[in-house]
C-alpha cells in the first residue's frame, strides 16, 4: 500500500460511481480489516459492517436516504458506536482509518453524516440498543469524470478550500501562529490534519504546540447543531483529525500517543479533546 500521508493528500469525496461490484480481492481486503478495527483513541468500541445494495437499486437507495446524493454505488461502509464518552471521536477516528485503507486500494469514499436515513442503515446493519450510527460512505470505483452533482456538493461546501495554517495551529500561545517553518519534523502530520475531511468543511480542529506537546481542541461553528440521537458531527471531525495526525506520526517515525491531561491548556472559545504527548 502507498504511504499513508500520500493517501491523505490524495483522498477526494466521491460522489458518482461506476456501478461496478467491488473486486474479491477489494472485498475481501475491507472485510479482513472490519473484522479486527483498530484500538481507539479513547476506548469506545466501534464496529462496521459492509453492507451490499442491489445494482444500486434506487428503491434500496430512497430507503436508505441517499438516493440524489449518491449515484451508482453498489456498497456502503456503515459504523455504529454505544453512546459514551468521546464516542464520536472513537468514530472519526475508526471510520477515517477504513476511509483511508480503501483509498489505498484505489476506492472512491465520501463521508455521510447528514444526508442518509439513519433508521434504513439502523435496519440494514442489526443496530444494537444504546448503538449510534454517526455516518456512513459509499464504497467503490469512481466515475470516469465528475458529475453535475459532484460538483454542485462540492462548491456549495468549498471542498477544495482549507485554513491556513495561521487559522489552525499555534506555538505556545493562542495569539502566536505556528509557522510551518517552525514545525520541524511535525510539519507533515499537522499539514495532514489541515487536509482532513469535515462536515461542511468547517475544519473545527484547532492545535497548540506547548514545548514538545501538541494539544487539540475543538472550536465549534455557531448554531451548527448536533443530529438527532447524538450525533455530534464537529466531534467525529476531531477524531479524523487524530487519524490523520497519528498516521502521519506513526509514519515519520515520530513517538508519542494520545493520552488525555488532567490540566490541559486553556483555549479561548474551544473545547479540549487531547494532547499528543
Amino acid at each position: 500500500m502507498a504511504s499513508m500521508i500520500e493517501i491523505i493528500g490524495r483522498r477526494v469525496s466521491c460522489r458518482s460511481y461506476d456501478g461496478r461490484p467491488l473486486d474479491p480481492m477489494d472485498a475481501d481486503a475491507l472485510k479482513h480489516v472490519l473484522a479486527e478495527v483498530p484500538r481507539t483513541p479513547f476506548g469506545n468500541r466501534v464496529r462496521f459492517a459492509l453492507l451490499d445494495l442491489d445494482g444500486g437499486n434506487p428503491v434500496e437507495m430512497r430507503r436508505l436516504g441517499t438516493y440524489g446524493v449518491v449515484r451508482g454505488a453498489r456498497t456502503f461502509l456503515a459504523g455504529a458506536v454505544s453512546a459514551g464518552g468521546r464516542a464520536m471521536e472513537d468514530f472519526g477516528h475508526a471510520m477515517e482509518t477504513m476511509i483511508l485503507l480503501a483509498t489505498g486500494r484505489g476506492l472512491g469514499t465520501c463521508w455521510l453524516g447528514g444526508t442518509f436515513s439513519r433508521s434504513g442503515f439502523a435496519s440494514a446493519m442489526a443496530l444494537a440498543k444504546g448503538e449510534i450510527i454517526p455516518a456512513v460512505t459509499p464504497v467503490g470505483y469512481p466515475a470516469g469524470k465528475r458529475t453535475l452533482m459532484d460538483r454542485i456538493f462540492r462548491y456549495v461546501a468549498s471542498s477544495d478550500k482549507r485554513k491556513p495554517w495561521k487559522d489552525l495551529f499555534f506555538l505556545e500561545s493562542w495569539d502566536r501562529p505556528l509557522e510551518r517553518e517552525e514545525a520541524g519534523p511535525w510539519a507533515e502530520a499537522l499539514e495532514c490534519v489541515r487536509l482532513g475531511p469535515s462536515a461542511s468543511n468547517k475544519q473545527p480542529w484547532r492545535i497548540l504546540r506547548r514545548e514538545a506537546d501538541h494539544h487539540l481542541f475543538l472550536k465549534r461553528t455557531p448554531l451548527y447543531g448536533d443530529l438527532p440521537g447524538g450525533v455530534r458531527l464537529q466531534n467525529v471531525d476531531l477524531g479524523i483529525a487524530m487519524c490523520h495526525f497519528e498516521a502521519a506520526a506513526r509514519e515519520l517515525g515520530l513517538d508519542g500517543g494520545w493520552i488525555v491531561e488532567t490540566s490541559p491548556p486553556a483555549g479561548p472559545g474551544t473545547e479540549y479533546i487531547a494532547t499528543w504527548k
